[in-house]
């Protein structure tokens, strides 16, 4: 689910911008070399390589507009490009850090929501598949939370509450995975306690009548047929044409012959 991503060739296409080694003491591996430059010809010069899709290069001299002009106007704009270059060359914890720095310099001004925004988004776009470990995941979700909570009336939490649907499903397929896991190895308990949750937290999810044929397993295995049956009745209710449904049903069934 990551965007392409195009990266600066080589160091010698940053130097053609940025000049040579001037006068810089105590710089650490990677740095730009700093040349004092005014700020429209270095603001102009990150917005043409970012125009040109050399985007971890105009996230560079983006920096270095802020890093040399710091009480200029044009610093607090070059934070939040800083950040969207970051962003679409991929490097998404700088693209956080970027976008945080802004937001701790500037919290209320009229481009937090878009910073917020691209945060949300950088850890979104690190979603992993349900068979690792969902730490970013719950950090995409807390950050789409986090925007519509202080934004709500915006085109950014518009898009987020999507988003936040799909990383519910996604959280909810975690669980079932884990769930499916302890049902092979026979720990019902264990297995209930995740269908559970996906029933009771994620129940808008597209897992939940899964999640309630597999509690109807699970109680049934476990010698509770009245859970079982409570778990039916609510796959029944609400997915009446599903097939898990129909396989709830036939448990319920045929555990009612062997009784």
């Amino acid at each position: 689910m990551r965007i392409p991503i195009r990266r600066a060739a080589t160091a010698a296409a940053l130097a053609a911008v940025v000049f040579t080694a001037g006068c810089a003491t105590s710089r650490k591996k990677g740095d730009v070399p700093y040349v004092a430059r005014d700020v429209d010809t270095l603001y102009s010069a990150a917005k043409d390589r970012m125009d040109r899709g050399q985007y971890q290069t105009s996230a560079i001299l983006f920096d270095e507009v802020e890093r040399q002009h710091p009480y200029s106007p044009w610093a607090r704009r070059a934070q939040l490009m800083s950040a969207f270059s970051y962003y679409m060359a991929g490097d998404h914890q700088k693209s956080i850090e970027s976008a945080q720095r802004f937001l701790s310099i500037h919290p209320g001004n009229k481009d937090a929501p878009y910073a917020y925004y691209l945060i949300s988004l950088d850890y979104y776009e690190q979603i992993s598949d349900v068979t690792r470990d969902q730490k970013i995941t719950s950090q995409a979700l807390d950050a789409m939370n986090e925007l519509i909570r202080r934004y709500p009336d915006t085109r950014y939490a518009t898009d987020a509450r999507l988003k936040v649907d799909l990383i519910n499903d996604h959280l909810g397929g975690k669980e079932m995975e884990i769930g499916r896991f302890y049902q092979r190895r026979g720990q019902w308990l264990a297995s209930i306690v995740r269908f559970r949750k996906v029933v009771d937290q994620y129940q808008s999810s597209s897992h939940t009548p899964e999640a309630l044929e597999r509690l109807t397993e699970s109680y049934l295995a476990l010698g509770i047929p009245e859970e079982a049956n409570k778990a039916a009745a609510v796959l029944g209710n609400n997915y009446p044409g599903s097939k898990w449904y129909q396989r709830s049903y036939d448990l319920i069934q045929k555990h009612s012959r062997g009784a």
